[in-house]
């Protein structure tokens, strides 16, 4: 079973207590996207959302990124603390944490990661939907950045403000357009952590198969099994997940389960990759004849515009050769 890597970009991280306030006459920062929001409220979200109950962990010097993620993972139902964290995340010669290890940490306790789209109507729709969010925040200026995460907890539109856990405040009330300057410098950086059987609202489908992807690699199997068939659920017509889903499935040892996957995965894509997976499942489930037509049309697809998948194919279909000339 194979997966394809995809890399994360990862921008060093150094804690600051800038005091946010002064940012709020910052005339040559336009909030457009506030101004649209609170001239135009979504209609399919409340006006006002705090998620009162969500964790709060004082931040020390530095460990924005630690309170942070045992905020998160905590609201999501892995309680646990920013020392704990610390070794995970924390880069001493950094001084912070790295975007690629905030992301990672959460996927070896069970919870999924995933980006959100960098606007500030995803960010308050993953909020009314009971999810804190995650944002990284330059409180500083562009030739003099002050990295800083904090966890978005709830929003007041008819005041204009959003709440948040931050630093050694609980709950700081902030102006909107604030937090879009700050976090517009950041490049609108954001993200969930939810348990593997829920989704985003706001997240699309290439954040959504990024974030199962890279959860697979940590996750129990029949952990990203179940991230992978919540997200199919929604993206139903997906080749990634879908392969996704039988490799997860043949990796727990429910073999017959991954071939139920990939024969649909196949017949849809026309696949190289489903049809070379299919074939081993078969395999092993000692459909030898089936294994082999599957391992036949992985190495004709591969042939004729898969050609990475060439190697993997002939390699499958020489051994199910072998098998049946054992027989």
């Amino acid at each position: 079973m194979r997966r394809a890597p995809r890399l994360i970009g990862a921008l060093t991280l150094s804690c600051g207590l800038l005091v946010m306030t002064g940012l709020q006459g910052c005339a040559s920062l336009q909030a457009h996207q506030t101004r649209a929001l609170l001239a135009q409220p979504p209609a399919d979200i409340p006006a006002q959302v705090a998620l009162s109950a969500t964790p709060f962990f004082p931040q020390s010097e530095l460990q924005c990124g630690p309170a942070a993620l045992a905020t998160v993972m905590s609201a999501a139902g892995v309680p646990t603390t920013p020392d704990a964290l610390t070794s995970s995340v924390f880069v001493p010669g950094r001084g912070g944490s790295l975007q690629i290890e905030m992301l990672a940490a959460p996927r070896s306790h069970g919870l999924v990661s995933t980006r959100i789209q960098p606007d500030m109507q995803a960010l308050l729709h993953e909020v009314a939907a009971g999810h804190p969010v995650v944002v990284l925040l330059n409180l500083g200026l562009s030739l003099y950045p002050v990295w800083h995460y904090a966890v978005v907890i709830g929003y007041d539109l008819p005041a204009g403000d959003v709440l948040m856990r931050s630093g050694t405040t609980e709950l700081q009330r902030l102006p909107l357009t604030t937090l879009e300057h700050t976090w517009v410098r950041s490049g609108q950086w954001a993200f969930v952590v939810l348990p593997p059987d829920q989704l985003p609202v706001s997240a699309n489908e290439a954040d959504v198969t990024d974030g199962r992807v890279t959860f697979e690699r940590l996750a129990k199997p029949a952990q990203a099994a179940q991230a992978y068939r919540v997200a199919l659920q929604r993206w139903p017509d997906s080749l990634v997940l879908g392969l996704g889903l039988g490799n997860a499935l043949f990796a727990s040892g429910d073999v017959r389960g991954a071939a139920e996957v990939l024969v649909r995965v196949a017949r849809q894509h026309d696949s190289a990759a489903a049809w070379n997976n299919l074939a081993m499942a078969r395999l092993k489930l000692g459909e030898h004849e089936a294994a082999l037509q599957a391992a036949q049309a992985a190495l004709k697809r591969a042939q004729a515009s898969e050609p990475r998948w060439v190697s993997a194919a002939q390699a499958t279909l020489d051994e199910v050769r072998q098998t049946l000339s054992g027989k």
